[in-house]
């Protein structure tokens, strides 16, 4: 990918936001709804309980995903700086959850440059817009390659993120949503590897692979 075929720092900065307003937006509105049903003075008190239980569950949601997003996205730490991949694996429970979809982190606990770990998470969001009824999604770190594999039911490569990710898109048609394995390329690239995400037999499969 050449300066020619990339988005200027100001779009990259922009789709960006969006992309962590976009994953953010829906538990912080359950949470207003529910402080809203919360504060009725109509409502009884089953109906506050239950609002009470929306509000708690949707804050630990929005919670999990910011900090999924500070270490995918943000600087998670200074310049250089390197970040345990054990609470990076904890951050990235936190965020799947247990509904849809169970994560196997099979990356060992040490310290890994901030830069692989955030290349890694981005993989992981790849692997999961791969089975979007839900499975299991398996990641690993070995030596100088990391992994990510998708298993579930109609598992597929989307084309528009696989255009992205071959560098073929239009980069004129990014969106908040086609920024993600866009930056993901991009983390690649930095850190010296080449990303691929390919149908593996009936799995997607997320690689990026030292050059």
């Amino acid at each position: 990918m050449t300066a020619e075929t990339r988005i200027s720092d100001l779009d990259l900065a922009a789709l960006l936001c969006s992309r962590v307003c976009h994953d953010v937006i829906s538990p912080v509105g359950a949470i207003a709804n529910g402080l809203e049903l919360f504060d009725d003075p109509e409502m009884d008190q089953e109906t506050k309980e239950t609002a009470l239980d929306m509000i708690r569950s949707s804050a630990k949601t929005a919670s999990a995903k910011l900090k999924f997003c500070r270490i995918a996205f943000g600087a998670a730490g200074s310049a250089g700086a390197f970040i345990d991949m054990g609470e990076a694996g904890e951050t990235a429970k936190g965020f799947v959850g247990e509904e849809k979809v169970k994560l196997d982190w099979q990356a060992p606990r040490e310290n890994r440059p901030k830069q692989e770990v955030k290349l890694l998470l981005n993989m992981l969001l790849l692997g999961l817009a791969g089975i979007p009824r839900g499975g299991t999604v398996t990641v690993s770190a070995e030596g100088g390659d990391l992994s990510v594999r998708a298993q579930g039911e109609r598992a597929k490569v989307p084309e528009a993120l696989a255009e992205v990710i071959d560098g073929k898109a239009d980069l004129a048609s990014l969106d908040a949503r086609l920024v993600q394995p866009y930056y993901t390329r991009l983390l690649a690239l930095s850190a010296g590897r080449s990303l691929v995400m390919i149908l593996d037999g009936d799995d997607v499969l997320v690689a990026a692979k030292a050059a």
